[in-house]
């Protein structure tokens, strides 16, 4: 019984991600994991950030908009057009609309935040 939990545990597991190509500011694109059970716009923002902070430690900049290739099919043949994730609902239908495809292609773009702006702005011997 114990190995047959296991076993769930571990399939769940893997269940639960689904492979992305994100591309950060027009950038080369990433291989990551996502877990898209239950997941929000939010809770991909924040997937996207750490991934980013990962990779790239002293980028301070934060996930504001994300882009995804919806699949169309239209006389039998498959087109793809971007679309921005919007809401909650948005990102549920990505992942349902990708179901029969190996991955998710991504466009990330990272803003920096007021607080960094301003901060670049003032000379660091002048900052309190």
């Amino acid at each position: 019984m114990i190995v047959f939990n296991f076993l769930l545990c571990r399939f769940e597991t893997m269940v639960d991600m689904f492979e992305v190509h994100a591309q950060f500011n027009g950038g080369e694109a990433k291989r990551l994991k996502f877990r898209y059970l239950r997941v929000t716009l939010g809770g991909i923002k924040d997937q996207l950030n750490e991934f980013n902070q990962g990779v790239n430690p002293e980028d301070t900049r934060r996930v504001e908009y994300v882009r995804y290739k919806r699949p169309t099919l239209e006389d039998g043949r498959i087109s793809f057009n971007w679309v921005e994730l919007t809401n909650d609902d948005n990102v549920r239908n990505m992942f349902w609309e990708h179901c029969m495809f190996q991955w998710i292609d991504m466009r990330v773009m990272l803003l920096r935040s007021t607080e960094d702006i301003i901060n670049s702005l003032i000379p660091s011997d002048d900052r309190h």
